[in-house]
């Protein structure tokens, strides 16, 4: 077993085919405007392409049934007198389409009931438009229908506009003001909101009635041309661009935080220079991305709000893609998307892409209900504020050969763009309540320290417990030595601060507590001794009592002066010794003062010794527990 982790999905392996082909559509003359647009716009019943036509412009209309090599004369739909730059259907009506051209018009158009491409040659009927739009001062270079109101259409042109336009009325109604040439534009599934990318880099959402972007964002960096697609009912939308370094890029923004940028940075795609057009799939939550120029359509699966990458499918190159509504599938086939795509500029070419299946049932999983041709309202009832979802149809209706019934669709109004604070205010209400208290990380805070740490010591203390007790006993005898000088001298006034300076040394070493280390030091003279704390121990607690003058003395006087002991001793033989013994005795004092420090000298290179082995003791305590 290699252990590597698979991702569960349906449309894993979906995989895309060309048709043969005799179901190709051949001998057409493919617009090759530089204009940046899809070229192709397509439907169950017709396909429309930018037609490179002289003495105006013009697009033709391709039955779908009608495949093969076309007339070399065809009837075209004629009006502008300027290239046609883009096309779109209406996605309630099949034979509802308009079109948007270099000369500053929008014009409607309805296919003619029995159309066919083939007519007498020399009685060709080319169609006339049923209405035109004027309102735009430039280009109209797209054109895009409201996917949920019937007849509403948005026009974007060189005149730096987006124009909403009621068809029914033949009038523009609202206008959507940018800073630079729009290059892309896209509804969501309500209709009540459009994301649109401009030449000035940046990325806009609109909340379409109000005439004002809601958000507006930096978005790619590159120079070429930016795309954007809204991504159905969800409350997401895809972009594609070019960096800095003219790198291809793919990336998924949240409306309400897209001033922070893209929700995962940018996903590098290539390094080819042609534009990438994206495409939502809503019954597959797929999203294809095609090169434009190059032969190349990856496609990716929106799971857990990021694009899991499928497959890709490469060809010849192309220039114009378009992607089949989903009543207009093949479901005997498993096919899920079914694209058509320019090649050579003179042929269309389908593209199926299917889930490799063996059945020869209804796939339901594989088809959730879908858009069907009925709006889920007027354009009045848009314009007044209305929003809402078209009703769905089964597509299991169609499977059978029926017609199709209508499915409800669950609507959830989108929340405003102008208050996006709320939104992740709501939901951690109650939740960060019962995380507040967090009782998984408290056992490790409180978890019981070792024994020395919770005891408040060092190691060095730690490592007492394992000296010997022998030791212990020898040191304190060596330091009880101090007393024997004691025997030559017998002034009590004397006496009291040599016990002193005994019992002070003393203490540190008999404890061998951590703090006594210092003391350690050699140097010193018996000066130093009065800055210690003093402690009686055992030792000076073995020394002969003084007398009640001395004990007065042995507390207000710090044990190891010299001077304060001669001016003691001064003041006790005015009053009791002759001065001869005074002589005597500071002659005494003076042997026994050397014979102190020379004692001292000794202590201190016991405590150095001893202070290595307490060392040798902790690395061995710490080498025990590493072992453990």
């Amino acid at each position: 077993m290699s252990g590597r982790f698979v991702r569960a999905s349906k449309f894993r392996h979906v995989f895309g085919q060309a048709n043969k082909k005799e179901q190709c559509y051949d001998n057409l003359r493919i617009s090759k405007n530089a204009w940046d647009s899809n070229i192709v716009k397509a439907n169950p019943e017709y396909l429309a392409v930018n037609w490179e036509a002289s003495g105006g412009g013009a697009f033709a209309v391709i039955p779908v049934a009608e495949t093969g090599k076309l007339p070399d004369l065809l009837p075209l739909f004629r009006g502008h007198t300027a290239p046609v730059l883009d096309t779109d259907w209406s996605p309630f009506d099949d034979r509802f389409i308009a079109s948007g051209s270099d000369d500053g018009k929008i014009m409607l158009w309805r296919v003619p009931e029995g159309f066919t491409l083939h007519q007498d040659p020399e009685n060709i009927q080319h169609v006339a438009p049923v209405s035109k739009l004027t309102g735009h001062t430039r280009k109209v270079g797209h054109v895009l229908f409201n996917p949920s109101a019937q007849n509403i259409l948005a026009s974007s042109s060189g005149d730096y506009t987006i124009k909403i336009w009621d068809v029914e009325a033949e009038s523009a109604k609202l206008t959507l003001k940018h800073a630079d040439i729009v290059q892309s534009m896209s509804w969501n599934a309500s209709g009540s909101l459009m994301v649109t990318t401009s030449r000035d880099k940046k990325i806009r959402v609109w909340d379409v009635r109000q005439e004002k972007p809601a958000v507006e964002a930096a978005g790619h960096s590159g120079a070429k041309a930016s795309r954007a697609v809204w991504l159905g009912e969800q409350d997401r939308f895809a972009t594609t661009g070019f960096s800095r370094m003219s790198d291809r890029q793919l990336a998924l923004w949240d409306p309400r935080a897209a001033t922070g940028g893209p929700m995962d940075g940018y996903t590098t795609l290539d390094q080819i220079a042609g534009v990438a057009m994206p495409f939502w799939d809503e019954g597959t939550q797929m999203l294809f991305v095609a090169g434009k120029g190059d032969g190349n359509i990856r496609y990716y699966e929106y799971a857990n709000d990021k694009f899991e990458y499928l497959s890709q499918y490469t060809a010849e190159p192309q220039r114009g893609l378009a992607f089949v509504p989903k009543r207009g599938i093949d479901t005997h086939a498993n096919e899920v998307a079914r694209a058509y795509r320019t090649v050579n500029d003179s042929i269309l070419e389908p593209v199926s892409f299917v889930v490799p299946r063996r059945a020869e049932v209804f796939q339901d999983d594989l088809y959730p209900a879908t858009t069907g041709i009925k709006p889920a309202m007027s354009a009045g009832e848009w314009f007044g504020g209305k929003d809402g979802l078209p009703p769905k149809i089964n597509l299991e209706d169609l499977y059978e050969g029926n017609t199709p019934q209508e499915v409800a669709s669950d609507y959830k109004a989108p929340k405003p763009m102008s208050a996006p604070a709320p939104a992740p205010a709501a939901a951690p209400t109650s939740a960060p309540v019962k995380k507040e208290p967090e009782p998984e990380p408290k056992p490790v805070a409180s978890s019981a320290p070792p024994a020395s740490l919770t005891e408040n010591k060092s190691m060095a203390s730690f490592a007492d417990k394992f000296a010997d007790e022998k030791e212990e006993d020898e040191e304190q005898d060596d330091f009880e030595e101090i007393q024997k000088p004691m025997r030559a001298n017998a002034m009590s006034g004397i006496s009291t601060p040599i016990t002193a300076a005994r019992s002070g040394f003393s203490t540190p070493v008999t404890s061998k507590a951590p703090g006594a280390l210092p003391l350690t030091e050699p140097t010193k003279e018996p000066e130093a001794a009065p800055t210690m704390d003093y402690k009686p121990t055992a030792a000076s607690a073995s020394a002969p009592e003084p007398s009640t003058t001395s004990s007065s003395s042995r507390s207000q006087t710090p044990p190891g002066a010299a001077s304060e002991v001669t001016s003691t001793s001064d003041s006790s033989s005015d009053s009791t010794v002759p001065k001869a013994a005074v002589g005597a005795a500071a002659q005494g004092l003076g042997k026994h003062l050397a014979d102190i420090k020379a004692l001292l000298e000794s202590q201190a290179k016991t405590l150095a010794e001893q202070s290595d082995k307490i060392e040798a003791l902790t690395r061995e305590v710490s080498a025990l527990k590493g072992g453990s």
